[in-house]
């Protein structure tokens, strides 16, 4: 084996003093936003998750908590099972609803869902392999969440799915980007 050229050693050295340098409140940080996306990514890779289904989670040190609704049964016990998988999860707390089965429901899911992702301006987000506009029915009741990119496009998917006839009530809960400028 070669030794170290001077400039190498040097390298080596500044790395490791930089990386013992670091304030534990920063590795912390990074190994928290590591946990976050790797939980996130997990949950959206779900096999059966799609635009009817809201899965979101709050993280605690190293508690994931699961909240939303889901239509399927199954996919409750599968999100608690591939979160309680990523690294450095080490309890989950699911508290997920399973959304009751009903053709009204999923009659009105279907349309709301035409009524949104044909229109001109909301079209781009059926696109997306989950779409970002995500449909939640219960008892006739229709809230949308997730997130948008501007303002107008919030204002057009609460107007297209209050047109839909038989929902009782349209809660629009979509989120907009924020334009970091």
């Amino acid at each position: 084996m070669k030794p170290l050229t001077p400039y190498l050693r040097w390298l080596v050295i500044s790395s490791l003093v930089a990386t013992i340098a670091l304030p534990a409140d920063k590795a912390t940080e990074s190994a928290e936003a590591k946990m976050i996306r790797q939980v996130r990514h997990e949950l959206i890779m779900l096999p059966y998750y799609g635009v009817f289904d809201n899965l979101s989670f709050k993280l605690n040190g190293r508690t994931v908590t699961l909240m939303g609704q889901v239509v399927r049964p199954s996919l409750k016990p599968d999100s608690g099972r591939v979160v309680k998988d990523v690294d450095g999860v080490e309890n989950v707390i699911n508290e997920i609803e399973v959304l009751p089965t009903s053709p009204n429901d999923d009659r009105i899911r279907l349309a709301t869902y035409r009524a949104i992702y044909t229109d001109n301006m909301l079209y781009r987000y059926g696109l997306q392999a989950v779409p970002p506009i995500h449909i939640i029915v219960r008892n006739g009741n229709v809230t949308l969440v997730g997130v948008v990119a501007n303002q107008s496009d919030k204002n057009v998917a609460g107007i297209r799915a209050s047109g839909v006839s038989g929902s009782f009530s349209v809660k629009n809960e979509l989120a907009v980007e924020s334009n970091p400028k």
